[in-house]
């Protein structure tokens, strides 16, 4: 498997940089590239689909003339959703896994972001009509053309890992995992991850803690209060801490495209927290003990 010490703990998640979000112009999407470098967030998720297909390309042209080196971020991307989008009508939205496909999906992240090589590309999510063998097909020749240099999938289970295993190496997972959507933990996700050595990264984090003042809020918001003075640390802080005090060693991808929130998740990698903690949290969360 990579070793996973090459990308920055804390990754960036594009997904609201452009159209679907904050609508960046080129000059803020270089500001804020060139915070989290400065602060120490070098590596940055990607997928086809965002914007409807125009993010790669925004952040690309910004990228150029960002004076960032390439050997000095990881540029992470996306393939295999088709989304009915101004940019690439579909009739309905599905999955495409064939290798003509990935190949060419894989190119077009490479000259929209205007990079020769992928450092990892993902398939977006499962399909029931993926192959394995079409699949190592076309991560074989990303390869060997040396336009990818690792390969990984995003909300797999571990047992549709094994299915793409029985032909490519999986290198990494990118799933949904928080302490609020804690089910990773249970069916088998992170016990992969942590076997297999696969690098594992979490989208959405922070859950659904600041989105939904519900009864599973406040009751962690409560146990959270006393930790904030004793860490030093606020509540979206304490949150990633939480996420990467699991054992699997979670990347966290955090979508804020705020500096200052963005300096702060990168401050969180310095939070060790107590294991007491952790289980206090995990209860708040679920509403009841563990067995």
């Amino acid at each position: 498997m990579q070793k996973n010490k090459f990308y920055s703990k804390v990754i960036a998640g594009t997904m609201t940089w452009g159209s679907w979000g904050k609508g960046f112009s080129k000059s803020e999407m270089i500001a804020v590239m060139n915070h989290c470098v400065n602060a120490g967030i070098t590596t940055f998720d990607h997928a086809d689909i965002y914007g409807g297909y125009t993010t790669e390309e925004d952040f690309g042209k910004a990228f150029v003339e960002s004076g960032i080196s390439r050997e000095n971020i990881q540029l992470i991307s996306k393939c295999g959703i088709q989304l009915d989008a101004d940019a690439r009508p579909n009739r309905v939205k599905h999955y495409q896994y064939d290798a003509e496909y990935i190949v060419w999906s894989a190119e077009q992240s490479l000259k929209k972001l205007r990079t020769d090589y992928l450092d990892l590309l993902l398939l977006h999510r499962p399909s029931p009509l993926m192959r394995p063998d079409a699949v190592a097909e076309a991560i074989v020749k990303l390869k060997d053309q040396g336009k990818i240099k690792a390969f990984g999938v995003s909300n797999f289970l571990s047992s549709q890992i094994a299915l793409i295993e029985t032909e490519t190496p999986v290198a990494a997972n990118q799933i949904e995992f928080s302490l609020t959507h804690n089910g990773p933990m249970y069916d088998g996700t992170l016990d992969d991850a942590l076997a297999q050595k696969r690098m594992v990264m979490s989208y959405s984090p922070l859950g659904s803690f600041f989105r939904e003042k519900d009864v599973v809020y406040k009751r962690v918001s409560k146990a959270m209060e006393p930790m904030l003075a004793k860490y030093g640390a606020t509540e979206d802080q304490l949150l990633l801490a939480w996420v990467m005090r699991h054992p699997s060693k979670v990347y966290p991808v955090v979508g804020t495209a705020t500096k200052s929130r963005l300096t702060a998740a990168i401050e969180a990698t310095k939070i060790e927290m107590e294991l007491t903690d952790w289980f206090v949290l995990l209860e708040a969360a679920q509403g009841h003990e563990v067995p």
